[in-house]
């Protein structure tokens, strides 16, 4: 089923947090044959409608020993749905021409497994997402997530989150989106330790 079919079944949607462990199914970040669906106004409507709904911006910062601070700040454009209705996340994938797949299979009382579509890679946000929803702006309160997501990305365009007041100014505009969660980073003794964070 097509993302405007499925638009049109008027299913029952559901709410589900972003941040689960999921198991990759595969799907790679850049897709191929990804026809140029953005130009079309139904579908364009149909996504912009969806992600006010059903869609997720976040920036989860977590510890990594690799990075120069010990600290990776990753953001992603995701959304999830059950498995009966995972059609719909292809659909976006191949909307978007990039992002990956990907199942949570439950092992508790919930009927069905669940299925994420999600982009990370900084330049498939930068080149492909932002872009659409710049044209296509979203509705909901998502929209200030959406601007303070835009600011991050462009951050780290400038390699700021390299820097320990960088870190910590996106670390606290992190914790203004989504379920405003304290961040890890800015209760950590690197982040007690660094200068205050940048003005702005």
């Amino acid at each position: 089923m097509t993302a405007v079919g499925y638009m049109l079944g008027t299913p029952s949607i559901r709410r589900y947090r972003c941040h689960t462990p999921f198991v990759w199914c595969g799907r790679g970040e850049n897709v191929t044959g990804a026809d140029n669906q953005q130009e079309r106004p139904v579908a364009s409507e149909w996504v912009v409608g969806f992600v006010d709904g059903e869609g997720c911006f976040s920036v989860p910062i977590f510890r990594n020993d690799r990075c120069a601070l010990g600290w990776q700040v990753q953001p992603e454009f995701a959304v999830v749905q059950g498995a009966r209705s995972a059609q719909v996340l292809t659909d976006l994938q191949q909307f978007f021409g990039c992002g990956r797949l990907s199942i949570n299979i439950r092992r508790d009382n919930h009927r069905e497994d669940m299925h994420r579509y999600s982009v990370r890679r900084l330049e498939d946000l930068t080149t492909r997402v932002v872009p659409f929803f710049e044209v296509h702006p979203l509705h909901t309160a998502k929209s200030v997530e959406f601007s303070t997501f835009c600011d991050v990305l462009a951050m780290m365009r400038l390699g700021l989150h390299r820097t320990g007041a960088g870190l910590a100014q996106i670390a606290a505009m992190a914790e203004t989106m989504n379920f405003r969660k304290r961040s890890r980073y800015l209760e950590s003794s690197e982040a007690i330790r660094q200068p205050p964070p940048l003005d702005g």
